[in-house]
């Protein structure tokens, strides 16, 4: 057992002694705790500077792309008769507007009856939606001398099974089926008060419905509606006529199905609520200067908080002989240095006005930190928006009008990209042998197997005899479009003097198109020919590009790895240059991601820094196990110490007492 008091019959200290000499034994270990202790503070100095780098780069985010730089903004003096919005895309601009109709949705009413509970029929109900024209409708809703073309745009079905077949119940089934009709039911206070309405869901005079019945003969004496058909053909009556909104933009007159219009003005979407003939309204259209300016506000204040997180961790302070944390750690030090090195080059590809912060009223003060002039900043918004998006993000611009920039990668180096194209995109294509035939039979001529784009459908015709090859060809495209089974992927049928030609809606060697079945016989007749699709090709910088579709892909390797263009028309040749600068924000947004990504510098700095104190903390435990030991040998050889020296004071003493005896005994 160890002692842990002064000596024993002596007056040697023990603990003392033990204590002052392992004080001196144990500096090398102060040393390493120490050196511990400061890579502790170090690693979490980075942890710090790695989030300042983060907040940084959310700041980022609203200037990295010219699509998020390009706010606008949409304004009308009369707000009572549209709304607008506007998008990135849109032209700053003044126009008059003058709203004559607004777009409305089709309402049919069936015959009341007399119980919405008691069964009326089972059967199918098949809607088709398309144009009413000419002919007249009376006060009862019924169309005497009236056409009807399908859209194209599909047939819907609805099944009116037993168990569903009262009003109540087809009312629910229609709703169920979600084919764009809402179904309710009206009590009208009569003898039988009860009336089925449908109402589309699509405005526009496009949008009316026709609704054939295979079934009981309760069902189609209800709800069997065809506009072109005679009176007893017309089961329901009309009580709203699908029509068109109408309205003139600067003069010229527009019509569309929707109140809710995104295809007059570019980048602008309208919405009508009222009409205003004779009185137009006014929309302006102009660029969100506003928030370009407060994101590049935002980014200033998160580079000066980066930039001072930055300067304090590495300062050292003269009058009080202090250093920060990470004072002579070249790792921030560099990193602080590229950041200004950024920020101070002009950007590559950028206009030679617009190519730099201080040309836009953001520029560096004595102090190192970045401030914003909001005059010359909203100055050059005035000027030039396109040009000052540049400086902040990645952006291209094509010299060809058909030529649009689409997109970059981390690979793409700003510069000017010559682009040839040796081949246009094409749509797949199949075209009849000889002209169709009008007539569809069930079970005979009426199915087609359709391959479209890489996907495969069935698809049943209404049998009849059809009025002209383009109700045949825009039947044929409304089953197409209607199913399904494509994906989305459509077609487009047109007919030139009854030959049916079937077009994919997509460009690229992945568009192609093929028919088969009963029917395709007779609606091509004999061998029809067949076209796939052909992807775009050429070359971006001399170098030959990937194409997909109507998109060419810089080569891998190349200065334009990565840069994307959609050539959407023209021809095969020359076709000018691609334009393509990074402007600050992607630049800095990469650099972040190489500083502070998980195989970035700071973590490779943080990883070498953990290494260090794991190190030391090894080599801590191992000095502390020889200081213990030591400790315990020096306890031993004082203990031994202060018990020899304990028993020769015993002897001492004694010798001492014997003496004196013996003195004492002695005669004089």
């Amino acid at each position: 057992m160890g002692i842990s008091s002064p000596g024993i019959g002596s007056n040697l200290d023990v603990n003392s002694i033990v204590t002052q000499l392992m004080q001196a034994e144990s500096q090398p270990l102060v040393q390493m705790q120490q050196k511990e202790a400061s890579y502790q503070t170090k690693l979490s100095a980075y942890g710090q500077i790695q989030s300042a780098f983060s907040t940084f780069q959310s700041s980022l985010s609203s200037l990295t792309t010219v699509a998020q730089f390009q706010a606008a903004t949409a304004n009308v003096s009369d707000s009572t008769v549209l709304s607008a919005s506007a998008t990135s895309i849109a032209t700053p601009g003044s126009y008059s507007l003058s709203v004559s109709q607004l777009a409305q949705a089709q309402k049919l009413a069936s015959a009341g009856q007399a119980s919405d509970t008691a069964a009326i029929g089972a059967g199918t109900l098949t809607f088709d939606f398309g144009t009413i024209a000419n002919g007249t409708i009376d006060t009862s809703g019924k169309y005497t001398g009236a056409t009807f073309t399908s859209s194209g745009a599909g047939t819907k079905t609805v099944t009116i099974s037993p168990t569903n077949n009262s009003l109540s119940g087809i009312r629910d089934a229609i709703n169920a089926a979600s084919i764009g009709v809402t179904a309710s039911i009206v009590n009208d206070g009569s003898a039988s008060p009860y009336r089925l309405v449908l109402t589309d869901s699509a405005t526009g005079a496009a949008n009316s419905m026709k609704i054939s019945v295979a079934g009981d003969a309760g069902l189609s004496n209800l709800l069997s509606q065809d506009p072109a058909g005679t009176t007893a053909q017309q089961a329901m009556s009309e009580t709203i006529t699908a029509q068109d909104a109408k309205m003139t933009v600067d003069g010229l007159a527009v019509t569309k199905p929707s109140n809710t219009v995104s295809d007059v003005i570019s980048g602008v979407t309208l919405n009508l609520t009222k009409t205003n003939a004779g009185t137009p309204t006014t929309l302006t259209v102009a660029r969100d200067s506003g928030s370009v300016t407060q994101a590049v506000t935002k980014f200033v204040n998160a580079y000066n908080t980066i930039n001072t997180a930055l300067t304090s961790a590495t300062a050292y302070d003269t009058s009080t002989k202090t250093a920060g944390p990470l004072n002579g750690d070249t790792l921030v030090m560099n990193a602080q240095a590229k950041l200004r090195s950024l920020l101070s080059n002009p950007v590559a590809g950028a206009s030679s006005t617009y190519n730099t912060l201080s040309s836009i009223g953001v520029s560096f003060q004595k102090d190192g930190t970045l401030a914003v002039d909001s005059t010359k900043l909203n100055k050059a918004l005035t000027s030039n928006f396109n040009d000052v998006a540049a400086i902040f993000a990645a952006a291209g611009k094509a010299t060809d009008s058909l030529v649009s920039y689409t997109g970059s990668s981390a690979a793409t180096k700003a510069g000017s990209y010559a682009l040839n194209v040796t081949q246009m995109a094409t749509q797949a294509a199949t075209t009849g042998a000889s002209a169709a035939g009008l007539q569809i039979t069930a079970g005979q001529n009426d199915g087609l197997t359709v391959n479209l784009d890489g996907l495969s459908g069935e698809v049943l015709l209404d049998a009849g005899t059809y009025a002209s090859a383009d109700a045949l060809a825009a039947a044929v495209q409304s089953k197409i479009n209607g199913n399904p089974a494509f994906g989305g992927a459509s077609v487009k049928v047109t007919q030139t003097n009854g030959v049916l030609t079937l077009t994919s809606a997509s460009y690229g060697s992945y568009s192609g198109i093929s028919i088969g079945g009963n029917g395709a016989a007779n609606l091509f007749g004999g061998t029809p020919t067949l076209v796939n699709g052909t992807d775009v090709a050429g070359t971006l910088n001399g170098v030959a590009a990937t194409g997909h579709g109507q998109i060419l892909t810089g080569a891998t390797g190349d200065a334009s790895a990565g840069l994307q263009v959609v050539v959407s028309g023209g021809v095969p040749g020359d076709r000018g240059t691609v334009n393509y600068s990074r402007g600050y924000a992607t630049q800095l947004n990469d650099f972040v991601n190489a500083f502070i990504g998980s195989d970035g510098i700071l973590a490779s700095g943080t990883d070498g820094m953990n290494r260090s104190i794991k190190d030391l903390q090894n080599q801590e435990a191992a000095e502390q196990v020889t200081l213990n030991n030591k400790q315990t040998a020096l306890r031993a050889q004082f203990t031994a110490l202060d018990t020899m020296m304990g028993q020769l004071t015993a002897t001492s003493s004694y010798l001492t007492q014997q003496l004196s005896m013996i003195a004492a005994q002695t005669p004089a």
